[in-house]
């Protein structure tokens, strides 16, 4: 039987980052709040350090001077009323969360996380679909002939 999904996403910001290799917070903030749009969830993603605490749709951005304390009392705040799943590769927030919160390595959400966003195989172009005559008039008109 499968476990009922997630309600609360806590992510561990640098964690994710690492782990996947970027360097883009926007980007990761961007894929992180379509995640939990998509999964009708909230999600709160936790940075260290200092930086404009905001909302991005159903996902909170926050900075805090150890993201790993913010994280374990996010979990314990939520624990007892939500489904709540952690999101980081650091065993000792994973192991100080409780029993009752699903954790994932930060390396193995990153996994499930790429086929779950949407991705078109060729970017979708006006030009593409306007007929050839009217293209090459529009192109004329740009062009100041």
């Amino acid at each position: 039987m499968k476990s009922a999904e997630p309600t609360l996403y806590l992510f561990d910001g640098y964690n994710l980052l690492h782990a996947g290799g970027r360097t883009d917070v926007r980007e990761l903030v961007d894929e992180l709040a379509s995640f939990v749009a998509l999964k009708g969830a909230r999600g709160v993603l936790v940075f260290d350090g200092t930086g404009e605490d905001r909302e991005v749709g159903a996902l909170a951005v926050r900075y805090a001077p150890d993201a790993d304390t913010l994280l374990e009392r996010l979990a314990a705040e939520h624990r007892h009323r939500e489904r709540v799943c952690l999101v980081s590769s650091d065993t000792v927030v994973r192991g100080t969360s409780g029993q009752e919160v699903a954790k994932v390595s930060s390396a193995a959400f990153l996994e499930e996380l790429a086929p779950a966003m949407h991705v078109e195989e060729q970017a979708s172009r006006l030009r593409d679909r306007i007929d050839p005559e009217i293209r090459a008039r529009l192109e004329r008109l740009r062009r100041g002939q």
